[in-house]
C-alpha cells in the first residue's frame, strides 16, 4: 500500500504513477470552472487546520479513463494543469490504480472509478464535504455502509452496490456514512453534477 499524503489523509491503494508534463489550460478549464463554484459554496476547500477536502473529475475522451484533481490539492484556492492526474486503469480487487501526469491522483480516485465504470453515461463526478448537508441526507438518499472507509476497495464495491440495487442512477447523489461529511454527486457532465449537489444544498437552506 502506498502511504502518500492526500487531501483527506492517506492514499489507501497501490498507485502506479507515471510522471508526465502538465496539462494544457484548455484541458482542465471545465474542471477548474466547476471546482471554483464548489469552493465558493464551501464544498471543496480546507478545514481550519489546513487539511484540504473535496475533489473533482471528468471522463476522458469517452473512455473509462478520467482526469481528476491531484492528491493534496483540496486546500489550494485555484488549480492549474500541474494539479491534475489522468487515471488510466483501476483494479478494485487488487487495490491498484494507474495514473499519469504531473500529480498523483486523489485518494478518492477509486470511488470515482467505480461510478464511471458502472455508468457509461456519466461524464463528471464531484466529491464534496458539507457537515449539515451530510447529516440531512444520511439514509435519506443512497448511503454507503458505515464500515466502508474512504478510498478503499470496500467503498468502491459499496458504491457499485448502490448503483445496481437502488435508485442512485436517478438520484445522482449519495452520502458516505463511514466518511463523515462525505458526499458524491455525478451527472452526464460536470454542470449536471454541480447542479445536483447545489440543489440539495439549497433545499437545506430553504428548510432552515
Amino acid at each position: 500500500m502506498t502511504n502518500l499524503p492526500s487531501e483527506e489523509g492517506y492514499i489507501k491503494f497501490q498507485v502506479h504513477w507515471a510522471s508526465a508534463p502538465a496539462w494544457d489550460a484548455a484541458q482542465v478549464a471545465e474542471l477548474n470552472r466547476w471546482r471554483e463554484v464548489m469552493r465558493r459554496h464551501g464544498l471543496i476547500g480546507a478545514y481550519p487546520d489546513g487539511v484540504g477536502f473535496g475533489n473533482i473529475s471528468l471522463r476522458w475522451e469517452h473512455s473509462d479513463r478520467f482526469l481528476i484533481s491531484g492528491s493534496a490539492t483540496g486546500d489550494l484556492p485555484a488549480l492549474d494543469g500541474s494539479h491534475y492526474s489522468l487515471v488510466t486503469a483501476v483494479r478494485i480487487d487488487t487495490n491498484e490504480l494507474w495514473c499519469e501526469g504531473p500529480a498523483v491522483a486523489s485518494s478518492e480516485s477509486m470511488s470515482h472509478a467505480a461510478i464511471y465504470a458502472e455508468c457509461p453515461w456519466v461524464g463528471g463526478v464531484i466529491h464534496a464535504h458539507h457537515l449539515e448537508l451530510w447529516e440531512r441526507l444520511l439514509h435519506r438518499v443512497p448511503t454507503t455502509g458505515s464500515d466502508a472507509a474512504y478510498g478503499t476497495p470496500e467503498m468502491a464495491y459499496d458504491i457499485r452496490r448502490l448503483l445496481r440495487t437502488t435508485d442512485l442512477p436517478q438520484q445522482r447523489l449519495f452520502v458516505m456514512e463511514g466518511h463523515r461529511e462525505g458526499i458524491f454527486a455525478f451527472g452526464a457532465n460536470l454542470e449536471e453534477a454541480a447542479e445536483r449537489i447545489l440543489r440539495a444544498l439549497t433545499s437545506i437552506s430553504i428548510a432552515n
